[in-house]
């Protein structure tokens, strides 16, 4: 047994160096001044903060419209759910460069919803608007299907208990259901986020500008080279890493609590 376990720890330890080491290497081989300077950069700063914010955007999008569906497909069969769930899916398979190419012919300005929203003074090439839309379409799976997991955790009798003692659908939903599944929806929504922060072949082509920070990564490794692009690549890991290293400490106290 104590051997067992020892090859597995020493597996497990061996893929930790692995995820790690990039990330580690690059940011002790930066050095503070230089990370200081680029962060003063207006145009690195106005592009973490957008990057942040629409990240932002997409998740609360996320969790509008995604968490109802997530409770559909946790609570009740239909005809043609494994179809649904796999077109849930279906964002995480596809490249996401050919998911930006279809969203520009679904949201460009001389397609159907595209010129429908134009009229209404709305456009998703190159503003937040389609910044964000990109980031929900490739990271709403993430959220989804933790929201199910979570709904799933939960038994449905509560529910049906809460019904017979006068509470409405809407009531055992809102005061049964999702306070249950809360934990679980809080770390898909972390996860949703986290995945449209790094995002870039869907917003690169829906919407080069404004530049997110992987966009800006990017463009300064091909026009500078790699001295230019690392600072801005360890300030948003670095910021990254703060962000959801409190959100779960956060998580985790109040799941403690």
């Amino acid at each position: 047994m104590k051997r067992f376990q020892l090859i597995f720890s020493s597996i497990g330890i061996l893929l930790l160096l692995l995820l790690t080491l990039p990330l580690v290497n690059m940011i002790f081989s930066s050095e503070p001044t230089i990370l200081k300077e680029t962060l003063a950069e207006r145009e690195v700063y106005t592009s973490i903060i957008l990057t942040l914010r629409c990240a932002l955007y997409a998740t609360a999008g996320g969790l509008l419209l995604g968490i109802p569906l997530a409770y559909c497909l946790a609570r009740w069969n239909f005809p043609g759910k494994h179809i649904v769930q796999g077109l849930v899916d279906l964002p995480v398979m596809i490249p996401h460069t050919a998911m930006g190419v279809a969203l520009l012919m679904i949201y460009g300005r001389k397609f159907l919803l595209g010129s429908m929203f134009e009229k209404m003074g709305i456009s998703f090439i190159g503003t937040e608007a389609g910044i964000s839309l990109a980031m929900a379409y490739v990271s709403m799976p993430y959220l989804i299907n933790a929201a199910r997991d979570g709904f799933l955790g939960v038994d449905p009798k509560l529910e049906k208990v809460a019904r017979t003692l006068g509470a409405s659908p809407r009531q055992a939903f809102f005061r049964i259901t999702l306070p249950l599944a809360r934990q679980t929806i809080v770390s898909g929504a972390i996860m949703m986020w986290a995945r449209g922060i790094s995002e870039f072949g869907a917003v690169v082509i829906l919407a080069y500008h404004p530049m997110v920070a992987p966009v800006l990564i990017w463009e300064r490794f091909e026009s500078y080279g790699l001295k230019y692009a690392r600072p801005v690549a360890v300030l948003l890991i670095l910021i990254c890493l703060c962000i959801f290293a409190g959100l779960r400490l956060l998580a985790a106290r109040k799941q403690e609590g």
